[in-house]
C-alpha cells in the first residue's frame, strides 16, 4: 500500500497533533515518577522510609505491567475502528486518572484507602497508555513517506522524554516557588492538576484530524480484520514476528530508556543522597540536550538502517552503565565543600540518553514495518509494551530493591545488563531490517 506523499497530506500537521497529546499523556504518566519520593510520604505508613518509598515504586510499576493490556484492549479498538478513536479515548481515560490523583486523599486521612486509591489510578494511567503510544506512532508512519519515516515518526519518539522533562520542569518550578514544606504538605498536588487542562486543549485538537489514510484504504476495500487479537496472536508466523519484536528490539529498548533516565534520577536521590532540586535539575538538563538525537537518529535510521542503531544503543549500555555509575558515585562528592559536582554528573547522565536516543529513535519506524497494517496496531503495541511496561518498568524497583538487599551500590544495574545483553543476541540474529520499504 503506497503511503501518501507529503505534499497531499500535511505530514507536520499530523505529528504535531500526535506528538502533542503523546507528550501530555508522557507527562501525566511520569509526574508519578517524578514525585515518587514525595508521593512515598503522602499515601504510605512512615515507620521504615525504605518500605514505604519500594512500595511507591511497586505503585509505580503497576502502571507499566499493566500497559500490555492497554495494549490489547485498544489495539483492537485501533485496528477495528480506527486509529483516530482509539487515541483520544485514551488521553481521556489518562487526563482524568491523573487530576484525580491530584485530589486523592492522603494516609493519614484515610489510612489504607489513600494507596489503594493511588494504585486504582495508576492502573487507569497504564491501561491508557497501553493504548495511546502505538496509535500515535502507527498514524505518523502510516502518513509519512517511506524514504523517511524513521525521521517523521521520531519526533513521536521524542515525546516520552520531553514528558519526562516536562514533568521534571513544572516540578521543579512548584517546588522552588512554593518551598520545602508547602511543597511536601500540598504543593506535590499542582502537578497532577494542571495536566487536565493540557488533555482538554491536546483532545480539541486531535479531534479534528481525520483517520489514517492506509487505515481507511483498507477498510474501504473490506480487507481490514474483524478479529485482530486472534489474526495477531492466533497465526504463527505473526506472532513469531511479535515475540521476535519483544526479545530482540523492545526489551532491550525498554530497560536502556528506564536505567538512563529514571533510574539515574532514583539512584542520584536514594543512593548518592543528592538533594532533590539538584538531582532533578541535573536529569532535566541531560534531558534536554540529549531530546534532539532522538530526530538525527530516527533521520540516520533511514540510511543506514534502525536494526544497527538499536543494537550498538543495546551494547554501549552494557558495557558503559558500570563505569558511568562509579563516577557519578565520584562525581557526587567531588563538588565545592564536598557536594556534588552538577556539570559531572550532568554529563554522565546526557551519556546515558545518548543510549537511550539510539535504541529509542529508530524503533517506532521499525515496529511500524513489522507488521501489516489489518492488525498492525493490536501487533506492534503489545511487544512495544510488555518490552517497556515490564522489562523497562521494572527498573526502578528492581534496582532499588537489589541496592538495598545485596548492600551494593552497583547491584541495581545488573537486571537491566542482562536483558540489555539477551536482545543484543535475539536482535542480531532474527531481526530483519525493513527501512525504506512500502507499508503493506
Amino acid at each position: 500500500m503506497q503511503a501518501p506523499s507529503v505534499e497531499k497530506r500535511n505530514i507536520w500537521t499530523v505529528i504535531g497533533a500526535s506528538s502533542a497529546g503523546t507528550l501530555i499523556e508522557w507527562y501525566d504518566f511520569y509526574i508519578f515518577g517524578s514525585l515518587a519520593t514525595i508521593l512515598a510520604k503522602s499515601f504510605f505508613p512512615q515507620g521504615n522510609p525504605t518500605v514505604a518509598l519500594l512500595s511507591t515504586l511497586a505503585t509505580f510499576a503497576t502502571g507499566f505491567v499493566v500497559r500490555p493490556f492497554g495494549a490489547i484492549f485498544f489495539g483492537r479498538i485501533g485496528d477495528l475502528v480506527g486509529r483516530k478513536h482509539a487515541f483520544l479515548v485514551t488521553l481521556l481515560i489518562m487526563g482524568f486518572s491523573t487530576m484525580a490523583i491530584g485530589i486523592l486523599p492522603t494516609y493519614e486521612q484515610v489510612g489504607m484507602l489513600a494507596p489503594i486509591l493511588l494504585l486504582l489510578l495508576r492502573l487507569l494511567q497504564g491501561l491508557a497508555l497501553g493504548g495511546e503510544y502505538g496509535g500515535a506512532a502507527i498514524y505518523v508512519a502510516e502518513h509519512a513517506p517511506a524514504k523517511s519515516r524513521g525521521f517523521y515518526t521520531s519526533f513521536i519518539q521524542t515525546t516520552a522524554t520531553l514528558g519526562l522533562f516536562v514533568s521534571l520542569g513544572v516540578v521543579l518550578f512548584c517546588r522552588l516557588q512554593l518551598g520545602e514544606q508547602r511543597f511536601a504538605a500540598w504543593g506535590w498536588r499542582l502537578p497532577f492538576l494542571v495536566s487536565i487542562v493540557l488533555v482538554v486543549f491536546s483532545y480539541l485538537i486531535r479531534r479534528k484530524l481525520q483517520e489514517s489514510p492506509a487505515f481507511l484504504e483498507l477498510k474501504n476495500s473490506g480487507k481490514s480484520s474483524r478479529t485482530p487479537i486472534r489474526d495477531s496472536f492466533g497465526n504463527r508466523e505473526n506472532l513469531r514476528l511479535v515475540l521476535i519484536a519483544l526479545v530482540g528490539a523492545t526489551m532491550g529498548q525498554g530497560v536502556v530508556w528506564y536505567t538512563g533516565q529514571f533510574y539515574a534520577l532514583y539512584y542520584m536521590q536514594t543512593v548518592l543522597m543528592i538533594d532533590f532540586v539538584k538531582a532533578n535539575q541535573v536529569v532535566a538538563v541531560a534531558l534536554l540536550c540529549g531530546t534532539p538525537f532522538f530526530v538525527i537518529f530516527g533521520a540516520l535510521s533511514d540510511r543506514i538502517g534502525r536494526k544497527r542503531l538499536m543494537m550498538t544503543g543495546c551494547l554501549l549500555a552494557v558495557v558503559g552503565w558500570i563505569p558511568i555509575y562509579q563516577d557519578m558515585t565520584r562525581a557526587a562528592t567531588a563538588g565545592p565543600d564536598g557536594g556534588p559536582d552538577m556539570l559531572r554528573l550532568t554529563l554522565l547522565v546526557f551519556v546515558q540518553v545518548l543510549f537511550v536516543t539510539l535504541v529509542y529513535g529508530p524503533i517506532a519506524a521499525f515496529l511500524v514495518e513489522m507488521f501489516p497494517t489489518r492488525i498492525r496496531y493490536t501487533s506492534m503495541s503489545l511487544p512495544y509494551h510488555i518490552g517497556n511496561g515490564v522489562f523497562g518498568g521494572l527498573v526502578p524497583f528492581v534496582g532499588t530493591w537489589a541496592v538495598k538487599v545485596f548492600d551494593d551500590r552497583l547491584a541495581g544495574l545488573y537486571y537491566p545488563m542482562a536483558v540489555a545483553s539477551i536482545t543484543l543476541i535475539v536482535g542480531l540474529v532474527f531481526l530483519r531490517d525493513r527501512h525504506g520499504t512500502e507499508l503493506e
